[in-house]
């Protein structure tokens, strides 16, 4: 079985809620979808993603928490797609970005100015 068969098996702390790494999910939609975003290539995809932020946008604002749920992981995934086509492992670039705490401040914390972008 490989980590992708893993997707949505039970985590630790809440058996009755699926638990799913980063780096799972990642290969689990490259699994799935890689042939044809790759063939789509980063610009068309980019514009899903865009569709895709305008529908979390509208479910944010007056939608369920079963919509917000949908378009939340829709978001995420086209995201992880578009970082499967630039050849991004994800999991390498979160924990570089944030691995050692807030880029901003450096601290778990972050202790960012509120005006200031982190």
């Amino acid at each position: 079985m490989t980590e992708a068969d893993n997707v949505g098996q039970s985590n630790s702390i809440d058996p009755s809620t699926p638990s799913v790494s980063l780096d799972d999910f990642q290969q689990l939609i490259r699994k799935m979808y890689f042939e044809k975003d790759e063939a789509r290539g980063i610009d068309g995809t980019f514009m899903w993603l865009m569709e895709e932020v305008g529908e979390l946008a509208a479910a944010l604002r007056s939608g369920s928490h079963e919509d917000k749920m949908e378009e939340f992981a829709d978001v995420l995934a086209w995201l992880t797609t578009i970082a499967n086509v630039a050849e991004i492992d994800l999991s390498e670039a979160v924990a570089r970005k944030y691995g050692d705490g807030c880029p901003g401040c450096h601290r778990f914390v972050c202790d960012c100015d509120d005006a200031a972008k982190p």
